[in-house]
């Protein structure tokens, strides 16, 4: 633990941070412009939904993100909770817009796909109706840890909201076992044999590659942002 504690330190973050930027925007950038060339190009139309299945290699790598991030907020919050760790209420607070968008992408290309398949562009259904509370988790997160006068305050706010909330991340994820639903069952269930053909498979984990990418390298920059801003203040080299 005290190895970890050293390794999370501003001093090292900022350190590291860096070359783990460059790292992943070189990733983002290589696997999305070639997950978008085997999305776009060299996939087939599905024989049920046609050239609409496409919108899957946003929307689904969308929704997997923003189930991660939160978790990993959550996660961050309870090592800030035990062990007050500057470092990880530093990564929440960055992660939360991140994580916001990428649910937000996820519920519009939802309805974007759900209108051709459904009929309708939203229902209320136990998957749909509980990724919405994911974005408003989000969004009240955002607006919790700034409405109070000390940010310290807010941020222990937060960190009890991204706890209690992570309950809605298991409903996200069984509802369409739990409950009949609209929404399909999950392809991706069973490793040794997906329910989806290697075709199609391959540019939607490159496309999951690039949105972790992406997320790397955003929320490090963001992460490095508020360090050197907090160093700055305290009138450090």
């Amino acid at each position: 633990m005290k190895t970890l504690h050293a390794l999370a330190t501003p001093k090292t973050i900022l350190r590291w941070m860096p070359a783990f930027r460059i790292f992943c925007g070189w990733l983002a950038g290589i696997s999305l412009i070639s997950g978008l060339y085997f999305a776009l190009y060299a996939s087939p139309p599905d024989y049920q939904q046609g050239e609409t299945v496409r919108i899957m290699y946003i929307h689904v790598p969308a929704a997997w993100m923003s189930l991660f991030i939160y978790t990993s907020m959550a996660v961050a919050a309870m090592v800030s909770l035990i062990w007050q760790h500057r470092t990880a209420d530093i990564y929440t607070e960055a992660a939360a817009p991140l994580g916001a968008s990428f649910t937000l992408i996820c519920l519009i290309t939802g309805a974007l796909w759900g209108q051709p398949m459904w009929g309708t562009w939203w229902v209320w259904d136990a998957r749909l109706t509980s990724v919405l509370i994911l974005f408003f988790l989000y969004l009240g997160y955002i607006a919790l840890i700034h409405s109070f006068d000390h940010k310290a305050r807010g941020i222990a706010a937060g960190r009890f909201l991204l706890l209690i909330g992570l309950i809605n991340i298991p409903i996200i994820k069984f509802s369409v076992d739990w409950w009949n639903t609209l929404h399909q069952p999950a392809s991706l269930s069973r490793f040794a044999k997906p329910a989806i053909d290697p075709s199609m498979l391959t540019p939607l984990l490159i496309m999951a590659v690039a949105f972790m990418a992406l997320f790397g390298f955003l929320v490090s920059l963001a992460m490095e942002t508020t360090l050197l801003r907090a160093k700055q203040q305290r009138g450090l080299p």
